[in-house]
């Protein structure tokens, strides 16, 4: 098992899993979890804007951008083929 890492740790093309939230950030995790983004849940890094704001993924078959802060409040770890 990797370690617990931040989404903008995540090089584009990296496969993650969704391992957590942070506990800071309650608002946000209601939100991650109606978007698909539950425990478990893999996906695939696809883009990052210049400035590191939004961050795209590809998961459950669609591309999903997520701003600074929603993704600061998610925990994955990279997923070695």
């Amino acid at each position: 098992m990797s370690e617990k890492r931040q989404l903008r740790d995540l090089a584009v093309g990296c496969t993650g899993r969704v391992v957590g939230y942070e506990k800071a950030a309650r608002s946000y995790k209601g939100k991650l979890l109606a978007m698909g983004l539950t425990p478990g849940t893999e996906f695939t890094v696809t883009r990052h804007a210049p400035l590191g704001d939004p961050v795209e993924i590809q998961v459950r078959g669609f591309k999903l951008s997520l701003r600074k802060d929603e993704a600061n409040a998610l925990f994955v770890e990279e997923v070695t083929q």
